[in-house]
């Protein structure tokens, strides 16, 4: 009888030996970068994109310290910015006619080119007019961001699921990015020397341009004009997008100028770059969690949703300001409303692929980041205005104003195309 227990117990172990174990189900993001070249490019990617964030302070404080002259620091980094909205659509149809690798490295090399002449001529103490001339010629540093956006649109075509994870990863890194650039910029020009930032920046540039244009085999193949679509400012639906993506902006540029602002009336000045740091890390979290999720519905009908939500989170800021008075407290606000942007540009991303013509991707989500970008500047002289001639609680609510001016401009564009259906 115990030889038979024995034997009995000896079969089972023998069963579940053999039995094989349940695999575990590889997560989103894993599954993802598990595609052959995508975990170089990513790297590449990131390194890039850092300095996105860096260059801003960078010369600013730069040319501050040089000149004496906040105002003339702002004046060159504004006129940066409207020569990139100027040529970064330019770039960008350029690079869908004749693929990334041939336009994007030289026209990165520019850039930096530009950032080093800057450098030049205020170490040399050149007359004024050389540092405009001198910033704007960085703006013909690619779309980064775009770029790796076109690299999964093309290898992830017919898995919507996958590009959803693949969107929400870049805007994450797109957040991470612009919340620890500015910090390493000023510890960078404030620990070493002025220069350190815009020097540091460059060599990151060039180096994860490199490596990211270095992967061939998961770039998009160029599209010739005769294969090319129209333009994507005639794309039906895309008016109103870029639009509201400029209204977007305006929430961004705003908080960020008014929170400053704010920071220095209570007597923190230095914690306020921690603060906006918070906004922007609910941001990432929201945008990871978002693109580990399988969203319902199409784009279309999540979008009004998603700027609806970012509409009323963004009164929380307001009114932690003008109930409180407290930083703490205008922190933990920040840190909530900024969980509602990340899934807002998602989905806005998302339309803007899906309705940009064939062979015209890179120039149709460039569009949608120089709208971004002119939003911000005009959010940051209202908040500054807001805060200078109000006060720094009024100036918070430019964003929600802003916010829900995108939600208005997206419903009506909504309501027209059911209109044009019936």
């Amino acid at each position: 009888m115990l030889h038979l227990a024995v034997t009995a117990d000896t079969l089972i172990a023998a069963d579940l030996r053999l039995r094989p174990r349940p695999t575990r189900t590889p997560g989103p993001y894993r599954r993802l970068l598990s595609r052959p070249g995508t975990r170089i490019f990513t790297i590449g990617n990131l390194i890039a994109r850092l300095p996105m964030g860096m260059f801003g302070v960078s010369a600013v404080m730069m040319i501050a310290d040089a000149r004496g002259s906040y105002a003339l620091a702002g004046a060159v980094t504004a006129t940066g910015l409207a020569a990139t909205a100027l040529v970064a659509p330019w770039t960008a149809r350029l690079i869908d006619r004749h693929g990334q690798a041939r336009i994007a490295a030289p026209a990165t090399l520019l850039a930096v080119l530009g950032g080093l002449a800057l450098l030049l001529c205020v170490r040399y103490d050149a007359p004024d007019w050389t540092l405009f001339a001198a910033y704007a010629a960085t703006a013909t540093c690619p779309n980064i961001g775009g770029l790796s956006r076109a690299r999964w649109n093309h290898l992830l075509k017919g898995d919507p699921d996958a590009l959803h994870t693949a969107n929400s990863f870049e805007q994450a890194a797109d957040e991470l990015c612009f919340m620890l650039g500015p910090v390493l910029a000023a510890f960078l020009c404030g620990t070493l020397f002025p220069e350190a930032g815009t020097l540091a920046g460059g060599a990151l540039l060039l180096t994860g341009m490199a490596v990211f244009l270095a992967q061939r085999s998961t770039e998009p193949p160029p599209s010739p004009p005769a294969a090319s679509g129209s333009s994507p400012l005639r794309a039906p639906g895309m008016p109103p997008l870029l639009l509201a993506c400029l209204a977007m902006g305006v929430v961004f540029g705003a908080m960020e100028v008014v929170t400053l602002a704010f920071a220095d009336a209570q007597g923190h000045r230095s914690a306020a770059g921690v603060v906006l740091g918070l906004q922007a890390t609910g941001s990432c979290i929201a945008g990871l969690v978002y693109g580990a999720l399988k969203p319902g519905g199409p784009a279309a009908r999540r979008y009004p949703w998603s700027i609806a939500a970012m509409t009323a989170l963004m009164g929380l800021p307001l009114l932690a300001a003008q109930l409180t008075g407290s930083l703490l407290v205008l922190a933990a606000a920040l840190l909530v409303a900024g969980m509602a942007t990340a899934p807002t540009m998602i989905t806005g991303m998302s339309l803007i692929q899906e309705r940009t013509p064939e062979g015209r991707l890179n120039e149709g989500m460039t569009l949608a980041v120089t709208g971004l970008l002119a939003g911000i500047s005009g959010g940051s002289a209202l908040g500054g205005w807001a805060a200078e001639h109000l006060s720094e609680t009024a100036g918070y609510g430019i964003p929600v104003t802003a916010a829900a001016t995108a939600l208005l401009i997206t419903l009506a564009a909504r309501h027209a195309t059911r209109d044009t259906h019936r």
